[in-house]
């Protein structure tokens, strides 16, 4: 469904994403890359699990929140592609003490 203006051609690296290898391009907006990728939904919400996926992606509505290393409620649209992140989509209400 979503598809780069321009193919990349710079370096991919690899991400894992519930534990799954995934290869990414380096740099890439972490949001748009997973959904190129066919990744969806990224959570699902605390009252009525409906599924939620990036929507204005510039940080304003928070449908793509991610855990990144272990960090839960991170921003995926404002994150950039690195070498060996942790991901995890999130069901509900995250756990916080998680964090700690």
């Amino acid at each position: 469904m979503f598809q780069p203006l321009e193919p990349g051609s710079g370096p991919r690296v690899r991400v894992f994403l519930d534990d799954t290898p995934v290869d990414l391009p380096e740099g890439a907006n972490l949001a748009a890359a997973l959904l190129t990728a066919g990744f969806s939904p990224f959570r699902t919400t605390p009252v009525s699990g409906a599924p939620r996926l990036p929507f204005c992606m510039m940080g304003v509505c928070f449908d793509c929140l991610i855990e990144i290393d272990g960090i839960p409620n991170r921003q995926a649209c404002l994150e950039q592609v690195r070498a060996g992140m942790r991901l995890r989509r999130q069901s509900g209400a995250a756990n916080l003490e998680a964090a700690e």
